[in-house]
């Protein structure tokens, strides 16, 4: 599974120009899910990103969690982090996987995030979305289970 972690003060996601999803302070998701991967992949993801201390303390630093600044997460399919543009002008997406396994591991990482007793928000699976966010830092983060992040 692919990630782009977006630390947010707010985020919506849009289908059809209604609002599907939306959050304020916290993590907007990006994710992405290869043929190869496996509920462990969104076990092991969901867990990395509640856990990534990306947030400021009262120093400043960025020392606390998801969980610690009691955030929200938007999380948004996107079949697209895994186009490969090494030839040619179009990218190919042979290593995402089909629609029918994508979803029920894209579900299985939102029910693993909301086990975590975190606010979750999600866009609408193989629908055209429009995504608007107020990026925090900005602090923009890749994580791919396949590198172990």
């Amino acid at each position: 599974m692919r990630a782009v972690v977006q630390r947010v003060s707010q985020a919506s996601v849009r289908v059809d120009e209604q609002i599907c999803g939306a959050i304020g302070h916290g993590l907007l998701v990006l994710l992405g899910v290869g043929k190869n991967d496996t509920e462990q992949d969104a076990m092991l993801l969901a867990d990395k990103i509640v856990n990534l201390r990306i947030f400021d303390d009262a120093q400043g630093l960025m020392n606390l969690s998801l969980i610690e600044t009691q955030g929200e997460m938007l999380v948004v399919s996107q079949f697209t982090l895994f186009g490969d543009c090494r030839k040619g002008r179009r990218p190919s997406y042979s290593t995402a996987a089909p629609p029918t396994e994508a979803v029920r591991l894209y579900e299985q990482f939102l029910r693993e995030v909301r086990a975590k007793k975190i606010t979750v928000a999600a866009g609408k699976f193989q629908a055209m979305m429009n995504v608007t966010l107020v990026n925090n830092g900005p602090v923009t983060l890749l994580l791919d289970t396949e590198k172990q992040f």
